[in-house]
Protein backbone atom coordinates (compact mmCIF):
# COMPACT_ATOMS: atom_id res chain seq x y z
CA UNK A 1 0.00 0.00 0.00
CA UNK A 2 2.76 2.32 0.78
CA UNK A 3 4.59 1.72 -2.65
CA UNK A 4 1.43 2.47 -4.50
CA UNK A 5 0.96 5.91 -2.65
CA UNK A 6 4.66 6.44 -3.19
CA UNK A 7 3.92 5.96 -6.97
CA UNK A 8 0.75 8.19 -6.94
CA UNK A 9 2.81 10.62 -4.80
CA UNK A 10 5.48 10.38 -7.85
CA UNK A 11 2.71 10.40 -10.60
CA UNK A 12 1.29 13.63 -8.92
CA UNK A 13 3.97 15.96 -8.10
CA UNK A 14 7.28 14.64 -10.60
CA UNK A 15 7.57 16.49 -13.83
CA UNK A 16 5.30 15.97 -16.79
CA UNK A 17 7.62 15.94 -20.12
CA UNK A 18 6.92 15.81 -23.74
CA UNK A 19 3.17 15.99 -23.35
CA UNK A 20 2.97 12.61 -21.34
CA UNK A 21 1.70 12.08 -17.63
CA UNK A 22 2.52 9.01 -15.23
CA UNK A 23 -0.42 6.56 -14.26
CA UNK A 24 -0.24 4.51 -11.79
CA UNK A 25 -1.86 0.65 -12.43
CA UNK A 26 -2.78 -1.75 -10.44
CA UNK A 27 -0.37 -3.38 -8.70
CA UNK A 28 2.44 -0.15 -8.04
CA UNK A 29 3.05 -0.25 -11.48
CA UNK A 30 3.63 3.29 -13.35
CA UNK A 31 3.30 4.01 -17.07
CA UNK A 32 2.92 6.76 -18.81
CA UNK A 33 0.26 7.74 -21.62
CA UNK A 34 0.44 10.83 -23.75
CA UNK A 35 -1.80 13.80 -23.30
CA UNK A 36 -3.37 16.55 -25.33
CA UNK A 37 -4.66 19.51 -23.46
CA UNK A 38 -9.11 20.74 -25.15
CA UNK A 39 -7.11 23.66 -26.78
CA UNK A 40 -4.19 21.22 -28.62
CA UNK A 41 -7.25 19.21 -29.77
CA UNK A 42 -9.39 21.99 -31.16
CA UNK A 43 -5.92 23.15 -33.27
CA UNK A 44 -4.60 19.71 -34.56
CA UNK A 45 -3.43 19.80 -37.57
CA UNK A 46 -4.07 23.24 -37.87
CA UNK A 47 -2.20 26.87 -38.48
CA UNK A 48 -3.46 29.08 -35.93
CA UNK A 49 -3.93 32.74 -36.80
CA UNK A 50 -1.64 34.68 -34.86
CA UNK A 51 -2.32 38.19 -36.71
CA UNK A 52 -5.77 40.70 -37.58
CA UNK A 53 -5.56 39.87 -41.49
CA UNK A 54 -3.56 36.59 -41.92
CA UNK A 55 -7.06 34.10 -41.53
CA UNK A 56 -5.96 33.70 -45.75
CA UNK A 57 -2.44 33.14 -44.94
CA UNK A 58 -2.92 30.84 -42.16
CA UNK A 59 -5.66 28.75 -43.81
CA UNK A 60 -2.97 28.36 -46.58
CA UNK A 61 -0.45 27.12 -44.38
CA UNK A 62 -3.14 24.62 -42.92
CA UNK A 63 -3.19 22.86 -46.48
CA UNK A 64 0.17 23.11 -47.94
CA UNK A 65 1.78 21.58 -44.20
CA UNK A 66 -1.02 18.56 -43.82
CA UNK A 67 -1.85 18.14 -47.84
CA UNK A 68 1.92 18.12 -48.87
CA UNK A 69 3.82 17.54 -46.12
CA UNK A 70 5.76 21.24 -47.10
CA UNK A 71 7.30 22.93 -43.85
CA UNK A 72 5.68 26.28 -44.10
CA UNK A 73 4.06 28.39 -41.39
CA UNK A 74 1.83 31.67 -41.15
CA UNK A 75 4.55 33.81 -40.94
CA UNK A 76 6.11 32.16 -43.93
CA UNK A 77 3.06 32.09 -46.24
CA UNK A 78 2.53 36.22 -45.15
CA UNK A 79 5.92 36.94 -46.49
CA UNK A 80 5.57 35.26 -49.64
CA UNK A 81 2.02 36.83 -50.12
CA UNK A 82 3.31 40.28 -49.34
CA UNK A 83 5.98 40.62 -52.43
CA UNK A 84 2.59 40.46 -54.80
CA UNK A 85 0.16 42.20 -53.07
CA UNK A 86 -0.72 46.02 -52.38
CA UNK A 87 0.45 45.82 -48.78
CA UNK A 88 -1.64 49.30 -47.59
CA UNK A 89 -4.79 47.43 -48.58
CA UNK A 90 -3.55 44.07 -47.36
CA UNK A 91 -3.54 46.09 -44.07
CA UNK A 92 -6.83 47.16 -44.24
CA UNK A 93 -9.04 44.23 -45.66
CA UNK A 94 -6.52 41.53 -45.23
CA UNK A 95 -5.26 39.40 -48.14
CA UNK A 96 -7.29 38.49 -51.15
CA UNK A 97 -7.68 34.71 -53.06
CA UNK A 98 -6.28 36.36 -55.63
CA UNK A 99 -3.25 37.46 -53.35
CA UNK A 100 -3.09 33.58 -52.37
CA UNK A 101 -3.37 32.57 -56.40
CA UNK A 102 -0.40 34.06 -56.95
CA UNK A 103 1.72 33.07 -54.30
CA UNK A 104 0.90 29.89 -54.94
CA UNK A 105 2.30 30.61 -58.75
CA UNK A 106 5.24 31.66 -57.16
CA UNK A 107 6.26 28.60 -55.48
CA UNK A 108 5.31 25.92 -58.99
CA UNK A 109 1.61 25.54 -57.48
CA UNK A 110 -1.51 26.14 -58.85
CA UNK A 111 -4.90 27.43 -57.38
CA UNK A 112 -8.17 27.42 -58.99
CA UNK A 113 -12.08 29.09 -57.81
CA UNK A 114 -14.50 27.06 -58.56
CA UNK A 115 -18.52 27.67 -57.97
CA UNK A 116 -20.53 25.09 -57.19
CA UNK A 117 -23.76 24.57 -55.69
CA UNK A 118 -24.42 23.31 -52.15
CA UNK A 119 -26.06 20.31 -53.56
CA UNK A 120 -22.54 18.94 -54.39
CA UNK A 121 -20.46 19.87 -51.41
CA UNK A 122 -20.26 16.16 -50.48
CA UNK A 123 -18.29 15.06 -53.78
CA UNK A 124 -15.60 17.89 -52.54
CA UNK A 125 -12.92 15.27 -51.55
CA UNK A 126 -9.70 17.51 -50.67
CA UNK A 127 -9.49 20.16 -48.41
CA UNK A 128 -10.03 23.39 -49.99
CA UNK A 129 -10.31 27.29 -48.51
CA UNK A 130 -13.54 29.01 -48.44
CA UNK A 131 -14.50 32.65 -47.69
CA UNK A 132 -17.57 32.72 -44.63
CA UNK A 133 -19.72 35.53 -43.61
CA UNK A 134 -20.00 35.23 -39.81
CA UNK A 135 -22.23 37.73 -38.55
CA UNK A 136 -20.84 39.83 -40.58
CA UNK A 137 -17.33 39.07 -40.37
CA UNK A 138 -15.44 37.62 -43.86
CA UNK A 139 -13.02 35.00 -42.63
CA UNK A 140 -11.45 32.35 -44.78
CA UNK A 141 -11.86 29.16 -42.98
CA UNK A 142 -10.26 25.36 -44.84
CA UNK A 143 -13.32 22.83 -45.45
CA UNK A 144 -12.42 19.78 -44.92
CA UNK A 145 -14.94 17.71 -45.83
CA UNK A 146 -18.68 17.78 -45.68
CA UNK A 147 -21.56 15.12 -45.55
CA UNK A 148 -25.57 15.30 -46.03
CA UNK A 149 -25.51 16.75 -42.73
CA UNK A 150 -22.47 18.25 -41.70
CA UNK A 151 -19.81 20.59 -43.10
CA UNK A 152 -16.41 20.29 -41.05
CA UNK A 153 -14.40 23.23 -40.98
CA UNK A 154 -10.74 24.00 -39.64
CA UNK A 155 -10.73 27.47 -38.20
CA UNK A 156 -7.67 29.79 -38.18
CA UNK A 157 -9.04 31.35 -35.14
CA UNK A 158 -11.92 28.86 -33.66
CA UNK A 159 -9.89 25.93 -34.13
CA UNK A 160 -12.10 22.43 -35.55
CA UNK A 161 -15.64 23.09 -36.06
CA UNK A 162 -18.87 21.61 -37.35
CA UNK A 163 -21.74 23.08 -38.82
CA UNK A 164 -25.31 21.81 -40.23
CA UNK A 165 -25.21 22.40 -43.80
CA UNK A 166 -28.09 25.18 -43.91
CA UNK A 167 -25.82 26.88 -41.68
CA UNK A 168 -23.03 26.60 -43.68
CA UNK A 169 -24.27 27.72 -46.51
CA UNK A 170 -26.25 30.80 -45.57
CA UNK A 171 -22.50 32.65 -44.47
CA UNK A 172 -20.73 30.87 -47.71
CA UNK A 173 -20.26 32.75 -50.94
CA UNK A 174 -20.27 29.40 -53.53
CA UNK A 175 -16.65 29.62 -54.11
CA UNK A 176 -14.32 26.76 -53.06
CA UNK A 177 -10.56 27.19 -53.54
CA UNK A 178 -8.54 24.30 -54.32
CA UNK A 179 -4.90 24.32 -53.76
CA UNK A 180 -2.97 22.33 -56.63
CA UNK A 181 0.39 20.84 -56.84
CA UNK A 182 2.89 17.94 -57.03
CA UNK A 183 2.87 15.58 -53.91
CA UNK A 184 -0.76 15.61 -52.35
CA UNK A 185 -1.30 13.29 -49.90
CA UNK A 186 -4.60 11.16 -50.59
CA UNK A 187 -4.67 10.02 -46.77
CA UNK A 188 -3.93 13.53 -45.56
CA UNK A 189 -5.35 14.16 -41.58
CA UNK A 190 -7.54 17.16 -42.72
CA UNK A 191 -10.08 14.43 -44.31
CA UNK A 192 -10.90 13.01 -40.85
CA UNK A 193 -11.41 16.16 -38.78
CA UNK A 194 -11.65 15.08 -34.61
CA UNK A 195 -15.03 13.82 -33.80
CA UNK A 196 -16.54 16.50 -31.01
CA UNK A 197 -14.77 16.67 -27.69
CA UNK A 198 -18.56 15.84 -25.52
CA UNK A 199 -21.53 13.71 -25.75
CA UNK A 200 -23.58 16.73 -25.67
CA UNK A 201 -21.58 17.89 -28.77
CA UNK A 202 -22.75 14.63 -30.07
CA UNK A 203 -26.85 15.14 -29.87
CA UNK A 204 -26.97 18.46 -30.15
CA UNK A 205 -26.46 20.81 -33.61
CA UNK A 206 -23.59 23.21 -33.97
CA UNK A 207 -25.21 26.44 -33.65
CA UNK A 208 -23.55 29.28 -36.19
CA UNK A 209 -20.37 31.14 -34.36
CA UNK A 210 -21.48 33.85 -31.04
CA UNK A 211 -20.72 37.17 -31.06
CA UNK A 212 -19.12 36.37 -27.47
CA UNK A 213 -17.38 33.24 -28.92
CA UNK A 214 -15.68 35.56 -31.15
CA UNK A 215 -15.27 38.44 -28.21
CA UNK A 216 -13.56 35.37 -26.41
CA UNK A 217 -10.60 35.83 -28.88
CA UNK A 218 -10.10 40.05 -28.53
CA UNK A 219 -11.55 40.49 -32.11
CA UNK A 220 -12.90 42.74 -33.09
CA UNK A 221 -15.02 43.88 -36.75
CA UNK A 222 -11.51 45.52 -38.54
CA UNK A 223 -10.35 41.27 -37.99
CA UNK A 224 -12.08 39.95 -40.02
CA UNK A 225 -12.56 40.33 -44.05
Amino acid sequence: MRLVAAFLLLALTGPTWAAQMGVVMPGGGLIYKKVESIRERKFSNLVEQKTDFSCGAAALAIIMRQAYWMDVDEDHVIKGMLVNADQDLVRTQGFSMLDMKRYLESIGMRAKGYRITPEVLITVKVPVVVLLEIRGYKHFVVLQRADKDWVYIGDPVLGHKRYTKDDFIKGWNGIVFAVLGEGYDKANALLSPPAPLTAKDKLNEFSPVRDSELMDFGFIQSDFF
